[in-house]
């Protein structure tokens, strides 16, 4: 590659891998960013004499999407609400002076009592609305352990252990929404179903494989074809155990979500203003005007994360040994959400980034000219400080100096520690958006 090539303020991909990773990574979240996306969906203030505009919503992005809908919001138009993010979530300037939208912090991902409250609050704010309304929904990934309201004749404590055994179990996110839907009092419509008659416009940050409405943070305004049954018998797939209130609720059809034709649905519009792809395709276009060819594998790729790292390290493998199926230099991208499924008894410290790296690390075995990053979009991996880690051809070396067994920190889920001592987090702090995974291995 030609240096010359190399865009202003992005290291050389030849001279420093690293920070052309970095540089990647900081591209597909900057273009996920609410500041940039959110102002072309807004529709029109109602007339003040006739209605107003509440807006409500939640989700890692949750405090960047109210910040922007206020700035971006006429100040001569009446604007009020509430969203719930991760605590840690609100970027400083609106933290600092908030606005006219409430922001409450809350615990992710598990819920906790602070969400169940403010989600209390949102319920309550949606009730008594005219069709002279007009409700801003701003949902993002995250929303799903963060609106938390428990179906009727469950508790807090209830959804607490059903939603960490759906985070151990391996289910892909589709499989753990689908359950949470079905055993909350909002989720799965049930707020678009509390804000009638109003006009309901939702605007979505997609952080799951296929960006499918219905899915993201469990769809609280948009309709749900799941039922009852499925998550019956997702519950039995994982073998998880539910209390007997819930079994009923579900074995009965008493909690089943509105479904698509509902007439509460009439009129409203759902707009995604983010999605894993159009972060991709950023990372690609600092890739490509960088010199080095990028190969997008995929925006929705699912499975067990350490198996997924076989996968990708075979493929990077084989472009620097043969130049198959990619001529290199290139950039292989990929994003989705991949799963951890717990199975040591006494499990370490790590998220799927993580783990992902670590099955990679081992697969690639220090093929010379290969560097990966994996990060989550939204600077979490799991509940840790690092967003993700950088895996080099001297990784498994310089761990083996310092007495570390990657194959048996894989085993114990220890992927964080491991790339701590290695000095090789990635830590952009939080994001303030979320479009799930990114995944870049540079191949030289």
């Amino acid at each position: 590659m030609n240096p010359a090539q190399t865009p202003p303020g992005v290291p050389s991909a030849a001279q420093d891998p690293r920070g052309f990773l970095a540089a990647l990574y900081a591209a597909a979240v900057a273009s996920a960013s609410p500041a940039h996306t959110l102002g072309a969906w807004l529709p029109a203030p109602p007339d003040p004499k006739q209605g107003r505009t509440l807006v409500l919503g939640a989700g890692k992005a949750g405090g960047a999407m109210a910040a922007a809908l206020d700035a971006l919001w006429p100040a001569t138009a009446p604007l009020s609400g509430l969203v719930i993010t991760r605590y840690d979530h609100v970027p400083p300037a609106y933290a600092a002076r908030p606005g006219r939208i409430e922001v409450v912090e809350a615990r992710h991902p598990v819920p906790d009592e602070a969400g169940l409250q403010a989600t209390a609050r949102i319920a309550q704010l949606a009730r008594g609305l005219t069709a002279h309304d007009l409700v801003l929904c701003l949902i993002s990934g995250g929303g799903s352990a963060l609106l938390s309201m428990p179906a009727p004749g469950l508790t807090l404590a209830d959804k607490q252990a059903i939603n960490r055994a759906l985070l151990n179990s391996g289910a892909a996110i589709d499989e753990m929404n689908c359950v949470r839907k079905h055993l909350s009092g909002i989720k799965g419509g049930r707020l678009a179903a509390m804000c009638a008659p109003a006009r309901v416009v939702t605007l979505l940050i997609s952080d799951v494989p296929g960006d499918a409405p219905e899915v993201i943070a469990s769809g609280p305004t948009v309709p749900d074809s799941s039922t009852c049954a499925d998550a019956l018998a997702i519950l039995r797939r994982y073998r998880i155990d539910i209390p007997a209130v819930a079994l009923a609720g579900l074995e009965s059809g008493a909690f089943e979500t509105p479904k698509p034709g509902d007439p509460v649905f009439a009129g409203h519009e759902v707009h995604t203003i983010a999605t894993p792809q159009q972060s991709l395709e950023a990372a690609a276009a600092v890739a490509r005007a960088a010199g080095i060819e990028p190969h997008i594998l995929g925006d929705d790729l699912e499975g067990e994360s350490r198996e997924v790292g076989k996968v990708h390290a075979a493929l990077a493998r084989a472009v620097a040994r043969r130049g198959q199926p990619f001529a290199r230099p290139c950039v292989i991208l990929s994003g989705g959400e991949t799963t951890v499924t717990v199975r040591h008894p006494q499990p370490g410290r790590g998220g799927r980034a993580g783990e992902f790296l670590l099955g990679c690390a081992l697969a690639l075995q220090g093929q010379a000219g290969v560097h990966v990053l994996a990060a989550d979009t939204d600077g979490i991996d799991g509940i840790e400080s690092n967003a993700g880690a950088i895996v080099t051809p001297t990784t498994l070396a310089r761990a083996q100096a310092q007495g570390l067994n990657a194959a048996a920190m894989l085993d114990r889920h220890d992927s964080y520690p491991f790339f701590e001592a290695l000095g090789d987090l990635v830590v952009p702090g939080p994001t303030f958006t979320n479009v799930n995974d990114f995944r870049a291995l540079l191949v030289l």
